[in-house]
């Protein structure tokens, strides 16, 4: 199959976590459809050897983008980086994707290592949502949000328990204010991936998913693969166009069937 076009030409795009993983995959989707990308990330390389998301935009695609250093823990930087956009007219899309991975037996969590999980996990959500609603209400302009939450918004898993309250926690934002912000033309919508190879999930290369044929966690996926980054872009980018203009408060699972079993 081909890959859907948008077009996002003059539209301004922020996206929490863009230097790495499935942020980086959604903002090059977007940079590719024309939008201005806005990186906010607390690193500007990315984890992996490249060029960073903002600059491979500029190059590739010849677009608009840059990088504003975003700790999405602290919600005077997420006001910070809407501050940002607003020097390209304001913020159209939020993508609250930056988040932390952490596995641990439930009886081990310290109180650090939770507060750290749930200050970024819950906080950088909560907070961009609000500080780009404001920007859009603002400017009377019908914006839309799209969160990346998880399968485990829905689904326990072992030693996640710390992780799984935090996805859990995003699927309410996300209803929630979906619910609150309607009035105000808009939309707020999440992605939650499953199984995604990506800084998170040592090992999942080619070669693993090879040999997950004989067993091990991506075997019960029904597509029977792990996904990557570039599988969440075609979801996040539908979510945001009109396309999806009837669609809010909704979680779609991009999980390769897995939550079907």
């Amino acid at each position: 199959m081909g890959t859907v076009h948008f077009d996002y030409d003059g539209e301004t795009v922020i996206v929490t976590g863009a230097s790495s993983g499935i942020g980086r995959a959604i903002a090059l989707r977007f940079g590719e459809a024309g939008a201005t990308v806005i990186n906010a990330d607390v690193r500007e390389e990315p984890k992996s050897d490249g060029e960073p998301t903002h600059e491979k935009i500029v190059d590739e695609h010849k677009g608009t983008a840059e990088f504003v250093h975003t700790d999405v823990s602290k919600p005077g930087e997420l006001e910070a980086v809407v501050e940002a956009a607003r020097e390209y007219g304001g913020v159209d899309v939020m993508v609250n994707n930056a988040a932390m991975q952490h596995s641990e037996p439930f009886l081990d969590v310290d109180q650090e290592a939770f507060d750290e999980l749930h200050h970024t996990n819950i906080r950088g959500y909560f907070f961009g949502t609000q500080a780009a609603a404001k920007d859009m209400i603002d400017r009377g302009e019908e914006g839309c949000i799209v969160n990346t939450a998880s399968i485990s918004s829905e689904v326990a898993q072992h030693d996640q328990v710390q992780y799984d309250s935090t996805k859990g926690a995003i699927k309410m934002i996300t209803k929630g204010t979906a619910l609150e912000l309607a009035d105000h033309g808009i939309r707020v919508n999440a992605i939650a991936p499953g199984q995604i190879a990506t800084e998170f999930t040592e090992g999942w290369s080619d070669e693993a998913q090879e040999a997950a044929g004989e067993g091990g966690f991506i075997k019960p996926v029904p597509l029977g693969r792990a996904g990557f980054p570039e599988d969440l872009a075609g979801p996040a980018l539908f979510l945001a166009s009109d396309d999806a203009d009837y669609i809010t408060g909704e979680l779609l699972f991009v999980d390769g069937g897995w939550t079907a079993i």
